[in-house]
């Protein structure tokens, strides 16, 4: 898996706030879920709340932000995410610059499934909800669900890394990747 090198061609695709974001976002995730229970559960709350109000800012950031960033740019509709998928499957599938249209469905539901774990842990500390043990079992399936998502993301990070000879988490980090070729889609 590639990494850029100096010297080598490359394009700006990951700007700050989408790389600050996604690495905030999984600090949280990983603090909130090591924090669950026990002396530090204000901790845990805090990491909620921080990415509760991170999800706010990325779906601002992905009407207003840089091209790659912007939900226009990557949402497809189901049939083209199935049919991505089936190449997949096949190993016919191209290399996208931005997001493909897997993983254009995976942030959204990333996105989906952290607002909901992040409002029903909210909900546990309103006065109507404290103590409701539906609310408590809703946020527990919901951080359980989110999990299971991050671990087919990271699935898929590392399976299009083999497939596209390119280290996808390094570009998450530089914001940088390969220009597109004759045969990837921009």
């Amino acid at each position: 898996m590639l990494a850029p090198r100096p010297g080598m061609a490359v394009t700006r695709v990951w700007d700050p706030v989408v790389r600050l974001f996604h690495w905030s976002l999984v600090t949280s995730f990983v603090v909130a879920w090591l924090t669950h229970e026990g002396e530090l559960g204000w901790v845990h709350e805090w990491a909620g709340y921080a990415a509760g109000a991170l999800v706010g800012i990325r779906l601002i950031w992905g009407i207003v932000g840089t091209r790659y960033a912007r939900f226009s740019h990557f949402l497809r509709h189901p049939a083209a995410v199935l049919a991505y998928l089936h190449d997949i499957v096949t190993g016919r599938e191209a290399r996208h610059i931005g997001h493909n249209p897997a993983g254009g469905a995976m942030v959204i539901a990333l996105l989906a499934g952290m607002a909901a774990t992040a409002v029903t842990g909210w909900m546990m500390t309103t006065n109507t909800y404290y103590g409701s043990d539906w609310v408590q079992m809703l946020h527990s399936l919901c951080a359980h669900g989110l999990l299971l998502l991050v671990l087919l993301h990271l699935g898929g990070v590392v399976l299009a890394s083999r497939r596209h000879g390119e280290n996808l988490v390094a570009a998450m980090v530089t914001g940088l990747k390969r220009p597109a070729g004759p045969r990837d889609v921009d």
